[in-house]
């Protein structure tokens, strides 16, 4: 059963990454204005692949610590949101958009991250990279809008 539940968490966490794929870069985004601390394109594939699989297993560990009702919900939403930026930004090619929902992205993980902690701390320090991630992320997405 324990098996099964992460696997299931590993598909929920990668089959929202799976939508937010869907909508890549692009020529749009390579003619883009930006910042000279961005990074190289490489570097998101193995960075996104370990932070959807580290919130994964944070997700199983809350689930099996058992009465996580909201605090899964929260990490559903937050999934979400994450999903959903992909398309605001590279869909849509709506930076400022994109920015709104990286806020509330950033709250919802926030918010995630501190659920899990008391159901199982090992779960919540999993959230971290996250959280740090996507806050460099959103200053990023930030900058992107502003000088385009």
């Amino acid at each position: 059963m324990n098996l099964l539940a992460l696997l299931a968490s590993l598909l929920l966490a990668f089959g929202a990454a799976f939508l937010g794929a869907r909508f890549g870069p692009g020529d749009w985004y390579t003619e883009l204005r930006k910042p000279s601390w961005n990074p190289p394109g490489w570097i998101f594939g193995p960075v996104w692949t370990f932070l959807y699989a580290s919130m994964a297993v944070a997700a199983w560990r809350v689930w099996k610590a058992g009465d996580a009702r909201t605090a899964l919900a929260l990490y559903v939403v937050q999934l979400a949101l994450n999903a959903a930026w992909s398309w605001l930004f590279f869909g849509l090619h709506r930076p400022g958009l994109a920015f709104v929902d990286i806020l509330a992205l950033w709250a919802a993980i926030l918010a995630t991250t501190l659920a899990f902690f008391p159901k199982d701390r090992a779960a919540g320090w999993l959230m971290v990279p996250y959280l740090a991630w996507v806050s460099f992320a959103a200053f990023l997405n930030f900058t992107l809008w502003r000088m385009n």
